[in-house]
């Protein structure tokens, strides 16, 4: 075992050099992450079904949300929104290398999706704003409110399918397990051009 739990794991082959990994994603982290998965999954299930239920898995999604949050910006290196929202520009330049099939690895997460992350973060807070408008004497009925929260609700479909596309591409052209990297919080070691 290394340092920082850092582990080394043999590639199957014979004579093949073992791969160095890291704990990139700490364990808030990844628990914040499949959590939202989930609350955005029951979100849209108990519109249709069990919709008494569809209020309290709004809360839970904003709590989801303000933890992460608060966790972006005193968690870990790699938990902050410090370590990887970039600037229009840089993110624009990575998009045009991801375009051109050149883009480099990022232990973390890359520019595109340090943005993509603030987008849902931005998108389930205005779920639960406009969700919490509806419930309030004010708003109750009230057809904007309604159509925003139902626009909200399929922007934040259509960021999911987005964010999945982005993982299996970067999955690909890495040759990398995204998937279980949110799981295990390990993702392989730098290496050449990667980006730390």
């Amino acid at each position: 075992m290394s340092r920082r739990g850092d582990s080394a794991h043999p590639h199957d082959g014979a004579g093949a050099q073992p791969t160095r990994t890291l704990v990139v994603w700490d364990p808030l982290v990844r628990v914040l992450h499949w959590s939202l998965v989930i609350a955005v999954a029951l979100g849209w299930a108990t519109t249709f079904w069990l919709g008494g239920w569809h209020l309290a898995v709004g809360w839970t999604a904003l709590a989801i949300v303000v933890v992460r949050i608060a966790w972006g910006f005193v968690g870990p290196r790699r938990a902050r929104f410090s370590s990887f929202v970039r600037g229009p520009r840089v993110a624009a330049r990575h998009a045009r290398r991801v375009l051109a099939g050149d883009e480099p690895r990022h232990l973390g997460h890359n520019p595109l999706g340090g943005w993509m992350i603030v987008a849902l973060l931005l998108v389930v807070v205005g779920l639960a704003f406009t969700g919490w408008l509806y419930t309030t004497e004010r708003f109750w009925g009230d057809e904007t409110v309604e159509q925003v929260h139902v626009w909200l609700a399929w922007a934040i479909v259509a960021l999911v399918a987005m964010h999945v596309a982005g993982v299996v591409v970067a999955a690909f052209r890495h040759r990398e397990n995204l998937v279980a990297s949110m799981l295990d919080g390990k993702k392989r070691a730098p290496r050449g051009d990667d980006i730390d």
